[in-house]
């Protein structure tokens, strides 16, 4: 686990937190909604950290409140700061989740498991056996 403390966490969007489809909004990726409700659950704040601007940049905020999450910021360090080119664009953050790391994306089971060290939930399919085709049970 990283840390117990509460965390601010800049999360990108394409290939990240969806599959990159830019300038489409790709599916989302295994896990990244359930663990961006966990982390929120546990008191950590998030900010959406993406090249996206203006109607592209909506859809992506617009698909991840469908998806329940709201961000405590988005491309910004704190809500409403206001850039006036006297400081730095670069995101003040504790952690960034990124696809562009060196050694690429390591998942949202990976992020999980580091930032709460818990395994990641599991996509456990219930094994069908010759018998659930004809209704009968083999128990």
């Amino acid at each position: 686990m990283i840390s117990k403390e509460k965390l601010l966490i800049a999360i990108d969007f394409d290939g990240t937190i969806v599959e990159d489809a830019y300038p489409n909004v790709g599916k989302s990726q295994l896990f990244a909604f359930e663990t961006m409700k966990r982390l929120q659950n546990d008191g950590h704040r998030l900010i959406l950290w993406t090249y996206r601007c203006g109607r592209k940049l909506d859809d992506a905020v617009e698909f991840c409140k469908q998806n329940g999450i709201e961000f405590y910021a988005i491309n910004n360090s704190f809500p409403n700061e206001e850039y006036d080119g006297k400081e730095s664009r670069k995101i003040s953050a504790d952690l960034f989740i990124d696809d562009r790391n060196i050694g690429g994306f390591i998942g949202w089971g990976e992020i999980y498991h580091l930032l709460t060290n818990e395994a990641a939930p599991s996509l456990k399919a219930k094994k069908k056996s010759i018998f659930s085709f004809f209704k009968i049970t083999d128990d």
